[in-house]
């Protein structure tokens, strides 16, 4: 999961648009020298790598398949684009220099992912709070007064109707002819499919995409449990809406699963209730019981579309969001294996070398980075999703808050689980391993920039170990950890988020993002010397039919 909070400010002028109007226009960009080397430094913080994957396994009938999923999972770039902007046609047309179209690619926009969302281009100012979903000119104070039940729908956009009240529009309707193509795709798809839970599913998201009802198709995911192929698509997360957290945005993953890796990783799911009752946190915070019917998988990825391609790439899934599924079934775990190593070969260890003391670089471990990403995904079905106090879900509660509180839960929660697990003898090697891949992962996260949930979540968090003596800065600029007040520190942390998460305490976490989810000077500096070092940020995929070789 991926939002932050941004001080609020005016909302800037765009042409609020109906299925046929672009977003927004731009003007001609400045393409002076100075610009065009800014444009390359840019696209230098994204490395190549080619999403490939040994296809020797599949059967006749998955390697059919493999294409119609790719199909339909690509045009989920279409309509990310219509909710994170508008109109990609009108922006590129008004762009010659080849750079900045290709970084507007990259971003999915005008708005620099990895840079606190700052525009690129010329004309084009601070990106809407609530991108596209809403009228440029609504308030919260007129959205709160629009009597509508749909509003709050993860699935509908908000216009205004020729009066210029507030009308709402479904999903399905606004992409008609787009969702019906995927729903066919997924159909195509289906009557190939050899295993009964996938084509069950793939029969039900069909369905979904024509009205917006999404929910038994997420129960059929769960269920299934021997399929090989898979496919994640769909409207499922909310971080682009960072006026309310509430709207979703089109995505998709064309997974081929790992059977290996996966029967190694399937029974820490098992655990979740004992770990449960032994969060750092007071018993009324850890009464809700996580549903074991979780799986934790590996995955090679093949193919990445629409917000989970935007600027930094995701490596690890947990879904579903829907928390009655989560209380009923548990949620996924989806560990993307060949992007994950990618991540950690060509930026975690360059980015140890520059920042981590080197007495401790030996212990920045591929297997410790893949374990505190996996358990930060398993850690999302830990603590609480329901208020203590009456005040509902915590993701209404804290709105557009929730979502970087809940990465920040997670990344935390996940070292307690390694912890626990280690203690237990069922994960091997040395906590030491764990601790100091994380204290680099956070130097990684961080260079998302301010506008990533988890950018902000990981500034608490190097905010708070430092406050709590977690780690100490050389006089050589490196880090070094200070393992004992890491795992002190790791649990007040920890109480902090389920405590303010149970209360629905919106004020209480605006106040600690506002003090801790800050880039310090002094950190800035030291992101700075990865820049120099010519240390990636992210990376962009070679992907497709013919890049696997179909």
């Amino acid at each position: 999961m991926k939002i932050i909070i941004i001080t609020l400010f005016t909302l800037l002028v765009i042409v609020s648009c109906e299925n046929t109007k672009e977003a927004r226009k731009p003007v001609k960009q400045s393409t002076v020298e100075e610009n065009q080397q800014t444009m390359a430094d840019n696209i230098n913080k994204y490395v190549s790598f080619k999403l490939t994957a040994d296809l020797s396994g599949l059967t006749e009938n998955e390697l059919k398949m493999l294409p119609i999923l790719i199909k339909a999972a690509d045009k989920m770039n279409e309509l990310f684009w219509h909710e994170a902007y508008g109109d990609k046609n009108e922006l590129l047309a008004k762009i010659s220099d080849e750079d900045i179209k290709k970084y507007v690619d990259i971003n999915y926009g005008p708005w620099d992912r990895l840079n606190g969302n700052v525009s690129f281009v010329e004309g084009i100012e601070e990106k809407p709070l609530g991108a596209n979903y809403y009228p440029s000119d609504m308030s919260k104070e007129e959205f709160e007064k629009f009597d509508d039940v749909s509003k709050t729908s993860l699935y509908t956009f908000l216009r205004r109707n020729d009066d210029g009240s507030l009308k709402t529009i479904p999903f399905h309707i606004q992409f008609e002819s787009q969702v019906k193509e995927v729903s066919n795709l997924l159909l195509q798809a289906s009557a190939l499919a050899e295993d009964a839970g996938l084509k069950k599913y793939l029969e039900l998201r069909a369905a979904a995409f024509l009205n917006d009802k999404y929910q038994e198709s997420d129960f059929a995911w769960m269920d299934m449990k021997t399929n090989t192929l898979d496919i994640v698509i769909g409207p499922i997360e909310t971080y682009e809406d960072q006026l309310f957290g509430i709207k979703a945005t089109h995505e998709a993953y064309v997974l081929i699963k790992d059977q290996k890796w996966s029967e190694k990783l399937a029974h820490f799911a098992n655990f979740l209730p004992e770990l449960q009752k032994g969060l750092p946190v007071d018993e009324a915070y850890k009464t809700e019981v996580p549903g074991t019917d979780s799986d934790l998988n590996a995955y090679d990825v093949v193919y990445y579309a629409g917000d989970c391609n935007a600027g930094g790439k995701t490596i690890a899934i947990n879904l579903p969001n829907d928390e009655e599924v989560q209380l009923q079934k548990g949620t996924r775990r989806l560990q993307l294996k060949n992007a994950m190593r990618a991540k950690f070969d060509k930026i975690l260890v360059p980015i140890s070398e520059v920042l981590i003391d080197e007495s401790q670089r030996a212990y920045v471990k591929f297997d410790a980075f893949f374990a505190n990403t996996m358990f930060h995904e398993v850690a999302h079905g830990l603590g609480i999703k329901n208020t203590i106090n009456n005040k509902g879900t915590v993701r209404s509660s804290l709105k557009e808050l929730a979502s970087a509180l809940e990465e920040g839960k997670a990344d935390i929660l996940g070292l307690y689980m390694v912890q626990q697990l280690h203690k237990k003898g069922e994960i091997e090697g040395d906590m030491k391993d764990y601790m100091t891949t994380f204290m680099a992962g956070i130097f990684r996260s961080v260079r998302f920039g301010a506008s990533s949930a988890h950018g902000k979540a990981n500034m608490i968090r190097f905010n708070f170990f430092k406050e709590k003596g977690a780690f100490t800065k050389n006089e050589d600029g490196t880090y070094k950890v200070n393992y004992d007040k890491m795992e002190t520190a790791m649990a007040d942390l920890s109480n902090l988020i389920l405590t303010l998460q149970g209360n629905g305490d919106y004020d209480g976490v605006a106040q600690l993002v506002k003090e801790k989810g800050i880039i310090p000077a002094d950190l800035q500096n030291d992101l700075n010397k990865l820049s120099k070092a010519n240390i990636p940020v992210d990376i962009v995929f070679e992907q497709g039919v013919k890049t696997l070789g179909l």
